[in-house]
């Protein structure tokens, strides 16, 4: 967190929901950027030190989905949080990265908001449920 404001990484390769999730986050009061796939947002995470939160659908062109993009950002920078989102599948949490929320779409604005705020205030890693 630099500055006092979060940075949050949205991850969406729908150009309209990507939009709609990257004003939820200014609207809380962090700052956004965004990528239209893993690739993309891999890229944003290497050229950056300062993102805080990874926002990310599941389902996404290219070589890597969502799900293996939080494994990869939980395996090389521990510290980002995770926020999972899908319309089309439900998880098990066990296919989860550790310390990373899952939210099935169309989710809830203010559930978001909030997970976002429980996750960027804990500075104490989240221990895993179960």
């Amino acid at each position: 967190m630099k500055n006092g404001k979060a940075v949050v990484l949205v991850v969406e390769d729908s150009a309209i929901i990507r939009m709609g999730a990257v004003d939820l986050v200014l609207s809380a009061g962090y700052e956004a950027l965004e990528a239209g796939d893993a690739e993309e947002a891999i890229r944003v995470l290497e050229s950056r030190d300062d993102i805080d939160l990874v926002f990310t659908d599941v389902q996404m062109p290219g070589t890597m989905d969502g799900i293996k993009l939080s494994h990869y950002i939980r395996d090389r920078w521990p510290p980002v949080k995770l926020i999972i989102a899908s319309g089309a599948a439900i998880l098990e949490e066990s296919s989860l990265p550790v310390e990373s929320r899952f939210f099935t779409k169309p989710y809830d604005d203010h559930t978001i908001v909030d997970a976002m705020a429980r996750l960027l205030s804990s500075e104490i890693p989240i221990a895993p449920a179960g």
